[in-house]
């Protein structure tokens, strides 16, 4: 019996430490970039504060990293709409 606690309890701290190891991998991907965080809170838009305080940072990060994505589109829809 002892023989097989000794042989188990490694195994199962090892397979343990591999799991905690990818889950660490994956929240080490999602974690944000404190200078996209900081450019986020100086110049917020309405929509991304809702979401921040409705669905959290995740949700208004995403806003803001499309906002980023295409400045010039949504900046000549709004010159459109404000000259006519």
């Amino acid at each position: 019996m002892t023989a097989w606690l000794s042989v188990l309890v490694p195994l199962l701290v090892m397979f343990f430490a591999l799991g905690m190891e990818r889950v660490e991998s994956r929240l080490r991907e999602a974690t944000l970039r404190q200078d996209e965080l900081d450019e986020l809170l100086q110049r917020p838009r309405p929509d991304e504060v809702r979401a921040l305080f409705r669905q959290g940072t995740v949700r208004a990060l995403e806003l803001f990293r499309l906002r980023n994505r295409t400045p010039g589109h949504r900046r000549s829809a709004r010159r459109t709409k404000i000259s006519s």
